[in-house]
């Protein structure tokens, strides 16, 4: 005598939905059209998407069409996203060349072109680098007319990116003077209205002139990095190059 192997009722099917998790569900709804059908229907949906994500739950009276599943698989991917953890950069300290100029007037103050892989590295991963300046020119202590400029140049001159351009009047005194950038542009594929959240800063170190000569000082270090307008706080290293890469990487025109 054969035996018969039916599918069991639907009545059944949907009785021990009830108690499936959403990836249960989903997976048993891959057995066949029927099962699909019944494993995807809204009454088992809607109180699993109320649970996890209420405002999209919410947002289903702006078009009853869409399914509650689709609602629960857009929440979930999206938190997914949020988790994960962002890809390293394609640019590198190794790309890069800090191009540094201070003048006041006509005279050149300070200037340097140095690529960032030959800099101290900051020990906590920070986008924050000091530089010794050698022989540097000496110059008085209170001067107007002074135009302080930072570039990230791409080696090879494939790209330059404009960190800092200040115009203005700078106070040189035997400690430290630094300046702010206005708040950095939004990345190429993002609009102009939105800022970056980030600001660059430079600062210029002094010492007394070796000559004694009084109301001279001359520049000792220059020291460069990003910051978050919302801590105030230096990025991380991959961050500034993720946030450089859309305006250096030759992939980005």
């Amino acid at each position: 005598m054969k035996s018969c192997i039916c599918s069991p009722p639907w009545e059944v099917l949907l009785l021990v939905a009830h108690y499936l998790d959403p990836k249960a569900l989903a997976i048993s709804s891959c057995v066949s059209r029927s099962w699909s059908i019944s494993m995807s229907s809204d009454h088992l949906w809607q109180p699993i998407c109320s649970a996890h994500f209420p405002s999209l739950c919410n947002l289903r009276a702006a078009d009853p069409t869409v399914p509650y599943r689709r609602l629960y698989a857009i929440g979930y991917v999206s938190v997914k996203r949020r988790l994960r953890s962002p890809s390293k950069p394609r640019l590198s300290l190794d790309d890069v060349v800090f191009a540094i100029d201070v003048q006041c007037r006509d005279s050149g103050i300070v200037t340097i072109a140095k690529p960032a892989s030959d800099l101290e590295p900051d020990p906590n991963g920070l986008f924050r680098f000091d530089m010794e300046v050698c022989e540097p020119p000496r110059m008085a202590k209170v001067l107007a007319g002074v135009r302080v400029m930072w570039s990230v140049v791409l080696k090879g001159w494939q790209g330059v990116f404009s960190m800092m351009e200040y115009k203005g009047k700078g106070s040189f005194v035997p400690d430290v003077e630094g300046w702010f950038s206005s708040e950095l542009p939004a990345p190429v594929c993002c609009s102009g209205r939105v800022g970056s959240g980030l600001v660059a800063d430079l600062r210029l170190g002094f010492c007394e002139a070796e000559d004694g000569r009084g109301g001279r000082v001359r520049v000792g270090k220059v020291g460069v990095g990003v910051l978050s307008v919302v801590s105030w706080r230096y990025v991380s290293v991959d961050d500034a190059l993720r946030y450089l890469q859309h305006f250096l990487s030759p992939s980005h025109d």
